[in-house]
């Protein structure tokens, strides 16, 4: 039992160990605007997480890009700017409304109206189909057959 427990320990000394950054920068409005920029921006490799909460290679780049220009005194915008231009809306959490980022915003509503009318068309389509009925000679029969499954 005792080496399971010890290589798990030493696989969460591993995990633990990960790389922390830490950016220096010459004034706080840097530093707030660097975490803003890392929380905003999408990880590529990783697609549902930040830069800042991503450990792929990827994102440690875009994360000392975001540095490097906010160190030569580009502002927030012009980092946004050069993100996007270099790797599309995609790389940001909240794409700007356009017309190319038109379904990414319409979809959603626009899948959830077309499901509530396919439900809307179903039911209407089920309620006035005619029931099917059973004419007296089917009514015999089945009762016959009832009977007859009753005494065997």
């Amino acid at each position: 039992m005792k080496p399971i427990t010890l290589i798990f320990l030493l696989l969460l000394a591993g995990v633990s160990s990960a790389g922390v950054e830490y950016r220096e920068f010459k004034n706080p409005e840097q530093q707030e605007a660097y975490e803003s920029l890392t929380s905003e921006l999408r990880c590529l490799v990783c697609q549902n997480q930040t830069i800042a909460d991503s450990n792929a290679d990827l994102a440690a780049d875009l994360r000392r890009q975001v540095y490097e220009m906010l160190e030569k005194g580009q502002s927030k915008d012009e980092v946004v700017k050069f993100m996007t231009e270099r790797y599309g809306d995609f790389v940001l959490y909240k794409p700007p409304f356009k017309v190319k980022t038109l379904l990414l915003w319409l979809g959603p509503v626009l899948f959830f109206l077309i499901g509530a009318l396919f439900v809307i068309v179903l039911i209407r389509r089920k309620q006035t189909s005619p029931k099917p009925s059973l004419s007296d000679e089917q009514r015999q029969k089945i009762r016959r057959l009832l009977d007859e499954g009753d005494r065997s």
